[in-house]
């Protein structure tokens, strides 16, 4: 194929929306309570226009290297080892709501190394399997060894815990094994060994099975554990086709908890209506048909591998946080990828992107 000039523009402009989209909904869902609580409406949104616009640097000075430059054991090794050792760090940290999730440097500012995990996996299996596509019946040459990073990450995430992020990695990975030629009965057996594992995290873990009781029957403790869950879809049902109009929004005034993070899509359900979700919706289909079409019609193995990763990553985490938000499965702590405010995540996630937008680079 003949060398593009330029970078996907459909695909660097839908970004772009997204996370000015983000910022105006940020703003929007949080003002008022850091009115309350901090007294100023600016905190939130002004720390997310600092990583969104250090993200966007990230993604120009990404979009400019040639994605060859990551298919070299010695950035994939170095890559996989700093994550790890930054997952296994972060339990020398102070926990934060019985959590180990952040490295704190100092008072200045903390990271969350399961964001960085995600596109360091898709980083590994690319390199990895990119030579095995043939050698997918290897089950212990190919599979175990295809499997081993992504499962010390995992483990290492649910450890923290955040049974969400796990769950996101685990369905990257399997999708790039599919992607690669692996057999159904490989999936079987995966599913055979996780299946007791997320038995146990989701039934013999107090928050986790109170969180599965109250998505069955939110009802059954409206003040409780199904606080979040009725809340959210009060603001979904109340916005209606239209929505109440942005910042007018009712739910996010003592209601719905940090709803610029895990909930910001029942604000928008709520301010902008069903058009609103549907333009959040179409977003993300828009970018995940461009992410797509770069893997497909890619040449390379490692481009595909590594494009099809980093496009299904963010949209396996949309389709969570919305299910969430809409009550189809039960609450996780997944944020909106370019949406949500969280600096970590839009800033790996906007780095990520310039990595896919250079692959871009050699589609027609």
């Amino acid at each position: 194929m003949a060398k593009r000039v330029g970078v996907d523009k459909w695909l660097f402009g839908v970004v772009l929306l997204l996370v000015l989209f983000g910022l105006v909904m940020v703003f929007s869902a949080s003002a008022v309570m850091a009115q309350s609580s901090l007294g100023s409406p600016y905190p939130y949104v002004m720390k997310q226009a600092i990583w969104a616009v250090l993200g966007l640097i990230a993604l120009v000075a990404l979009m400019q290297v040639d994605y060859r430059t990551y298919n070299n054991p010695k950035v994939v090794f170095p890559a996989v080892a700093v994550t790890m050792l930054m997952l296994i760090g972060v339990f020398a940290m102070k926990d934060s709501h019985a959590t180990h999730r952040w490295v704190r440097f100092g008072n200045l500012f903390t990271f969350q190394p399961s964001e960085l995990a995600k596109p360091v996996l898709v980083l590994f299996l690319a390199y990895f399997l990119q030579t095995r596509i043939h050698q997918m019946d290897d089950w212990r040459g190919t599979i175990l060894r295809a499997v081993a990073v992504p499962l010390a990450f995992t483990a290492l995430i649910l450890k923290e815990p955040d049974l969400g992020t796990g769950m996101v990695c685990m369905a990257v990975t399997a999708l790039m094994l599919y992607l690669a030629g692996a057999k159904t009965k490989y999936f079987a057996v995966g599913a055979a060994f996780a299946a007791p594992v997320l038995y146990f995290m989701l039934f013999h873990v107090a928050f986790r099975r109170a969180r599965m009781l109250a998505f069955v029957n939110p009802e059954a403790d409206p003040r409780g554990t199904g606080f979040h869950i009725l809340q959210s879809l009060i603001a979904v049902g109340t916005g209606g086709i239209r929505g109440l109009g942005l910042m007018e929004g009712r739910q996010k005034l003592f209601y719905l908890p940090e709803v610029q993070t895990d909930f910001i899509f029942a604000n928008i359900c709520e301010e902008l209506g069903l058009i609103g979700a549907l333009l959040v919706v179409g977003l993300f289909v828009a970018l995940g048909y461009r992410g797509l079409r770069a893997a497909f019609l890619s040449t390379d193995p490692f481009a595909r591998f590594l494009a099809f990763g980093l496009t299904t990553a963010i949209l396996i985490q949309a389709f969570f946080n919305m299910s969430v938000v809409l009550a189809l499965l039960p609450t996780k702590g997944i944020p909106l990828p370019f949406i949500s405010s969280g600096g970590t995540s839009i800033f790996i996630t906007l780095a990520s992107m310039g990595v896919l937008l250079n692959i871009t680079r050699e589609i027609d």
